[in-house]
């Protein structure tokens, strides 16, 4: 099984690493890489806490929760099992960004993007559909820089759905 997921990532490595993307998806892809390096959920954090009406604190220490243990799990995990980048294997046709660490799997910034994005959309449903916009679109971003396999991103968006989970059952235990 193993194989044959690595099978096709590569194989997808190797069709994205050489499209000649048009300039509105490298920018897309730029931008939503960028948002995902942490700035994006610190800016949406604050908001929050100054907007968020009286459940704000609740809301936002629930989705810090669900981040922090993100970072504390993927960072564990890429030293476990130190699968290197597709950016360190073949190079990219148009994407020069350096990678924040040496391992893929799984993702980072899809894990917090999910962990963070879902856990806000519990509280406020009503920003569910940019939220989920925001971390799906970090998550084909990686894949498209050529930070990341697909099984990376598909790992990181059910640990991060994971912990989203968690942190909002967590938080209805405090209520």
């Amino acid at each position: 099984m193993l194989g044959f997921i690595s099978h096709r990532d590569h194989k997808l490595m190797r069709r994205v690493n050489h499209w000649p993307a048009p300039r509105w998806v490298r920018i897309w892809a730029l931008c939503a890489t960028r948002g995902g390096d942490g700035w994006l959920w610190y800016f949406m954090g604050l908001m929050i806490l100054l907007f968020g009406g009286e459940r704000r604190f609740l809301a936002a220490g629930s989705a810090a929760a669900a981040a922090g243990t993100g970072i504390v799990v993927f960072l564990k995990l890429k030293k476990v099992t130190g699968r290197r980048r597709p950016c360190a294997i073949e190079p990219h046709c148009w994407a020069t960004l350096l990678p924040p660490d040496q391992f893929s799997f799984p993702s980072g910034h899809t894990i917090t993007a999910f962990a963070v994005a879902l856990t806000l959309s519990h509280f406020y449903p009503s920003l569910a559909v940019g939220l989920i916009f925001c971390a799906v679109s970090i998550a084909a971003s990686r894949i498209l820089m050529g930070m990341h396999f697909l099984s990376d991103v598909l790992a990181g968006a059910a640990i991060g759905s994971l912990l989203a989970l968690a942190a909002t059952l967590a938080a209805a235990l405090l209520r």
